[in-house]
C-alpha cells in the first residue's frame, strides 16, 4: 500500500479531551469574569440592593408607614429611593400644623400616592405646589398627599377623616388606579393576601343584616386570622440558586428580579383560586363566591371577560357597588367640610388598550355629581405615549408620570378656580 492510499490519523482519546477541557475553561473564565464585571458595576453605580420598609398599625387607621424613618426602596431595575416617612405615617413633607391657609389640597390614593418609586421632589403634590406658585400664584395654592399601598377609596376614608381634614383643604382629590376596584372588596382583598374578610388590617366595608352597608373598623389582630392555604411549590433551582447567592452579590439580586419579571410565576392567581375555594365553604361567602370553583383566580381576566360579555359575577357587582358606597361618603364629607371632590384617574386605566374600568369609575362619578380628570387624555393631548408616564418594569408613576398628573390637576383647578375662593359654610355632621 502507498503512502497516499494510507487512512488518515485519528485524532487521539487524549487530545479531544484535552480541548474540550480547554473550551470549559474558557466558558468558566468568561462566566466569571462577566460575574465579576456586573458585581463590580452595581455596587459602583448602585446604592443598595436591599430594599427597608417598616410599618406600624395606627388603631382606626390600620397600617401606616412607621413615622420619622429613612426607607430604602427598590425594585432592582428601575429605580433606587430613600425617603423618610413624614410624621404620620406617609412619605411626603411634614403637613402644615392646623387649618392650612390659602388655597390646601389634599390628595388621596393607593400607591400611586404613596410613590415610593420617585423622591419626595419629584411627586404630584410638590410639582403641583411648584407649578401654582408659578402659574396661578395668587391662590396660595398648597397640597398634601396621604397615599398608602393596597387600598382603596374605602380604606382610603381612613386617611381623610384623621389626617387630611385638619388641613380644611379646599380640594380633595380621589386619585383613582385599575385595582382600586378589587381592593375595595374585602373578600377579593382577602384572596390575593390570605387575610379574612372579617379582619382586614384597613377599613372596609360590612354588610348589615338589612342589607345596608356600613364601615368596618381595622383590626389590630388581623395576622391571627388569615385563610389557610397549601405552601408554594419548590421554586426551580435557578432561583433558589440566585436566591442563595444573592445573599452576598448585588448582580445575583438583579439577575433574579430580572428572570421574575421576564418570566413570572403565576402561581399567586393558583393560590388566589384555593383561598376563594376555602371561603366558598363559609355560607356568608357561598352566594358571591358560586364562581370560584376554577383552577386560578385572575381579576384583570375576569374583569375583562365580563365587561365584555355585559354580566358581572356576584362578587364583582358588589365590588363596584362598595365603590359607590366609598365615593358617596367621600362626597357627604367633602360637602359637610367644604370641599370640593374630584377625581384624577390615572393613566394606567387605559395603558392596556381597553377603557372598560374608566368607563364604570366615570359613570359612578356622574351619578354624585363629581368631576373626573382624565390623565390618559391629558398626556395624550400632549402628544405623548401612555407608557412614558410609567417605569419599563414598573407601572407607577415615574417622574413624568407625576408631572403630568399634577399639570393635569393644575389645569382643571385654573378651569375652576372658585374651588379656591372663600369658603363656605360647612354643611351638616356627618351621622
Amino acid at each position: 500500500m502507498s503512502r497516499t492510499d494510507a487512512a488518515p490519523p485519528r485524532r487521539k482519546p487524549r487530545r479531544l479531551l484535552r480541548l474540550a477541557a480547554w473550551n470549559a475553561l474558557f466558558i468558566i473564565v468568561g462566566l466569571a469574569l462577566i460575574a465579576l464585571g456586573g458585581e463590580a458595576y452595581f455596587r459602583l453605580t448602585k446604592p443598595f440592593m436591599v430594599q427597608y420598609l417598616a410599618h406600624e398599625f395606627v388603631p382606626g387607621v390600620g397600617l401606616l408607614l412607621k413615622p420619622n424613618v429613612e426607607l430604602r426602596l427598590t425594585n432592582r431595575l428601575d429605580f433606587w429611593t430613600v425617603s423618610r416617612v413624614n410624621s404620620l405615617g406617609f412619605l411626603d413633607r411634614e403637613p402644615p400644623p392646623g387649618p392650612a391657609a390659602g388655597c390646601p389640597v389634599a390628595i388621596i390614593g393607593d400607591s400611586f400616592i404613596e410613590a415610593r418609586e420617585v423622591p419626595i421632589a419629584d411627586k404630584v403634590q410638590v410639582r403641583l405646589e411648584e407649578m401654582a406658585a408659578a402659574q396661578l400664584p395668587r391662590l396660595k395654592l398648597t397640597a398634601s398627599a396621604f397615599g398608602k399601598s393596597d387600598t382603596g377609596q374605602v380604606g382610603q376614608l381612613a386617611y381623610y377623616d384623621h389626617y387630611a381634614r385638619a388641613l380644611s383643604p379646599r380640594l380633595l382629590a380621589l386619585v383613582f388606579v385599575d385595582n382600586d376596584l378589587w381592593n375595595n372588596h374585602p373578600v377579593v382583598r382577602s384572596l390575593y393576601t390570605g387575610w379574612d374578610p372579617q379582619h382586614l388590617p384597613f377599613l372596609s366595608v360590612a354588610r348589615r343584616p338589612d342589607g345596608t352597608l356600613a364601615l368596618r373598623p381595622p383590626d389590630p389582630e388581623y395576622g391571627k386570622f388569615n385563610i389557610p392555604t397549601p405552601p408554594w411549590p419548590r421554586r426551580p433551582w435557578v432561583d433558589r440558586a440566585l436566591a442563595d447567592v444573592g445573599q452576598i452579590s448585588w448582580f445575583a439580586r438583579w439577575l433574579k428580579k430580572k428572570k421574575e419579571h421576564s418570566f413570572p410565576s403565576h402561581y399567586w392567581k393558583t393560590e388566589a383560586g384555593q383561598r376563594a375555594a376555602a371561603l366558598r365553604q363559609r355560607p356568608e361567602y357561598a352566594a358571591i363566591l358560586e364562581d370560584a370553583a376554577i383552577p386560578s383566580w385572575d381579576v384583570e381576566r375576569d374583569l375583562a371577560e365580563q365587561f365584555a360579555g355585559g354580566r358581572l359575577w356576584p362578587i364583582y357587582a358588589e365590588a363596584l357597588e362598595y365603590t359607590a358606597f366609598a365615593l358617596a361618603q367621600f362626597r357627604e364629607r367633602a360637602a359637610r367640610d367644604g370641599a370640593e371632590l374630584v377625581i384624577l384617574a390615572t393613566h394606567n386605566l387605559k395603558v392596556a388598550g381597553t377603557t372598560y374600568l374608566f368607563d364604570r369609575i366615570k359613570e359612578m362619578a356622574a351619578a354624585q355629581g363629581i368631576p373626573v380628570i382624565d390623565q390618559a387624555d391629558y398626556i395624550q393631548r400632549q402628544g405623548a405615549k401612555l407608557p412614558d408616564a410609567h417605569w419599563r418594569h414598573d407601572l407607577h408613576w415615574n417622574a413624568q408620570g407625576h408631572q403630568w398628573a399634577a399639570e393635569a390637576l393644575l389645569e382643571w383647578i385654573g378651569e375652576n378656580q372658585e374651588v379656591c375662593g372663600p369658603q363656605p359654610a360647612a354643611g351638616r355632621p356627618l351621622e
